[in-house]
C-alpha cells in the first residue's frame, strides 16, 4: 500500500484584514481603511498541506508549531483537516498579515520570530513511511532538519519548494522554483536557460521553474519545454499558487506520473487555484471570533488571570445551562464555551439534532452576560480545543459524576482541574424537545431551517 503524502515545513499564519477605503487621512495622505473583516488560515507549509487534502489525498504535515495563542490556533485549524506532526519551535509563531482593500493588498505586516528545533522521534518514522515528501521551505529552519536524511529517503519522490533564506535543495526528484528565485541561484534570466543552470547545479531529476500567468518551465536531463498555462481567466490573488503547484507536482507523483506529466498537472492545478479565487476559498479558517477569544484567554493567563471553559452542544438553552453558565463564570476571571457544530452534535445525538443551528447558538451564548467567548469545534470530542486554550478550570454538569470523560485524557496534559457543578433538577435538553413533539405544528415551524 502507498504511504502518504508527508509535507514538511515551516508553517506560518496568514492573517487578511479586508476593508473599504473612500478617503485618505489629512494628517499623512495615508489611505483610511474601514469596516475591516478579520480571516485567519495556516500559511507555507500548513497550506501546501490543506490543499492536498482538500484534493483527497492522505497528509502528514510535519511542521514547528509555537506554544503560543497563534500557534495552537494553528495546531488546531490543521487538526481538522489532517493529521499534523508537531516538531518544537524556538521563538514565537510567525504572523503575516496583509491589509486589502478591494481585493488588493495595500500593506503587510510581519510578526514573530520562530524557527525550527529539532526532529523528533516521532517524526522520522512518519518521512520513512511516506509515499511521496513535499518539502515546503518558508527559510524558518524545517527544510535544514530534513536535507540531511534525503540520502537515505531515496526510494520516494521527494518534491522541494525552496525559499531564498532556506538551504540549497539537494539531489531530488523536483525543484519548484519561481523564476525570480531561479534568477538569484544561476544568474541567468532567460526562463529556459535558468532551469537548465539550476538542474546542473542541483542535480536530481527535473527542475520546473514557474513563470506565473505564462505557466512554467520543465527541465529534465538534456531535455527541457514551455509548460504553458490553460486558456482560463489567470488574474486575482496569486498568494499561495507557488504552494498549489508544488503540491499538485508531489501529488501528481505520488500516484506514479513521470515529472513532464507531474509538471503539465502542477501548471493547470496552479492556474485553476489563482482563477478560482485563491486563498479566498479555502474553507480552513476558524469560525469567527475563535482566534480573538485564545489570545484573550492567553493575555488573562499572562496576567495571572484564571481561564474556566466548558462543553456542549447547548441545543436550546435553558435554566439549567444559564445556572451551569453563571456559576462556571464564577471560577474564573475567563469563561470560554467550547461549542459542539451542527456535524458534530448531529454524529453525536443523531438525526434530528440540533434543533438549533450552529450560529443561532453561537449568537445566544454570546449574549450571556457569563459568556466571555464561544469556540466552536467540529470534532466529536473538546479535546484539540481544550488543548488550544489550556483552562486551568474544566467545568461539567454533575451528571457526569463517576462516568468517564473523553477529555480526561487532555485535562491532565494541560493540567485544567475538573469541576462538576450541580444541575438544575428537571431542566434538559431532552425534556424540551418531549415537550415540543407534543405540538407537531410547532415542532414543523422550528424544524424548518434543515430543508430551506
Amino acid at each position: 500500500m502507498t504511504g502518504p503524502l508527508v509535507v514538511i515545513g515551516d508553517t506560518l499564519l496568514d492573517c487578511d484584514l479586508d476593508g473599504r477605503s473612500d478617503r485618505v487621512a489629512p494628517d499623512s495622505g495615508a489611505p483610511v481603511v474601514e469596516d475591516v473583516s478579520e480571516r485567519v488560515r495556516p500559511g507555507g507549509a500548513g497550506l501546501a498541506a490543506l490543499l492536498a487534502a482538500a484534493d483527497g489525498a492522505q497528509v502528514v504535515l510535519v511542521t514547528p508549531l509555537g506554544d503560543d495563542p497563534d500557534g495552537r490556533l494553528l495546531h488546531r485549524l490543521l487538526a481538522r483537516h489532517l493529521m499534523v506532526v508537531p516538531l518544537p519551535m524556538r521563538g514565537t509563531t510567525v504572523r503575516k498579515t496583509r491589509i486589502r482593500v478591494g481585493g488588493a493588498t495595500v500593506a503587510r505586516l510581519d510578526s514573530g520570530d520562530g524557527v525550527a528545533g529539532d526532529l523528533t522521534d516521532r517524526a522520522l518514522p512518519v518521512l520513512r513511511r511516506a509515499g511521496a515528501i513535499l518539502v515546503s521551505d518558508y527559510g524558518r529552519g524545517a527544510a535544514d532538519l530534513v536535507a540531511k536524511l534525503l540520502p537515505g529517503l531515496t526510494d520516494k519522490p521527494v518534491v522541494w519548494d525552496p525559499h531564498p533564506r532556506g538551504p540549497l535543495p539537494p539531489e531530488c526528484t523536483m525543484v519548484t522554483p519561481n523564476l525570480a528565485e531561479t534568477v538569484a541561484l544561476t544568474g541567468a534570466c532567460p526562463p529556459a536557460e535558468a532551469a537548465r543552470r539550476l538542474l546542473a547545479m542541483l542535480g536530481g531529476e527535473a527542475v520546473a521553474v514557474t513563470l506565473g500567468a505564462r505557466g512554467a518551465r520543465f527541465h529534465s536531463g538534456d531535455r527541457g519545454f514551455h509548460v504553458p498555462a490553460p486558456e482560463r481567466v489567470t488574474s486575482g490573488d496569486t498568494c499561495g499558487a507557488g504552494d498549489r503547484f508544488a503540491t499538485a507536482a508531489a501529488a501528481a507523483l505520488l500516484g506514479g506520473a513521470t515529472c513532464a506529466e507531474a509538471a503539465v498537472a502542477a501548471t493547470a492545478a496552479a492556474t485553476a487555484f489563482v482563477s478560482d479565487g485563491g486563498v479566498a476559498t479555502i474553507p480552513a479558517s476558524a469560525p469567527e471570533g475563535d482566534a480573538d477569544v485564545l489570545r484573550r484567554a492567553d493575555r488573562v493567563r499572562r496576567a495571572g488571570g484564571r481561564v474556566v471553559a466548558t462543553g456542549g452542544c447547548f441545543d436550546l438553552l435553558h435554566a439549567g445551562h444559564v445556572s451551569l453558565l453563571r456559576r462556571a463564570r464564577e471560577l474564573g476571571d475567563l469563561l470560554v464555551v467550547c461549542l459542539n457544530s451542527d456535524l458534530s452534535v448531529r454524529r453525536l445525538k443523531g438525526k434530528g439534532r440540533p434543533v438549533s443551528r450552529q450560529d443561532d447558538r453561537t449568537a445566544v451564548l454570546n449574549a450571556l452576560e457569563d459568556v466571555d467567548g464561544v469556540v466552536v469545534f467540529d470534532e466529536d470530542t473538546p479535546a484539540e480545543v481544550i488543548r488550544a486554550l489550556r483552562p486551568h478550570v474544566w467545568v461539567k454538569g454533575s451528571d457526569y459524576e463517576g462516568r468517564a470523560l473523553p477529555e480526561s485524557a487532555v485535562l491532565a496534559d494541560v493540567g485544567a482541574e475538573l469541576v462538576l457543578l450541580d444541575t438544575v433538577p428537571e431542566r434538559s435538553t431532552t425534556r424540551l424537545i418531549t415537550a415540543a413533539a407534543r405540538r407537531p405544528d410547532l415542532w414543523k415551524e422550528h424544524r424548518c431551517w434543515e430543508t430551506s
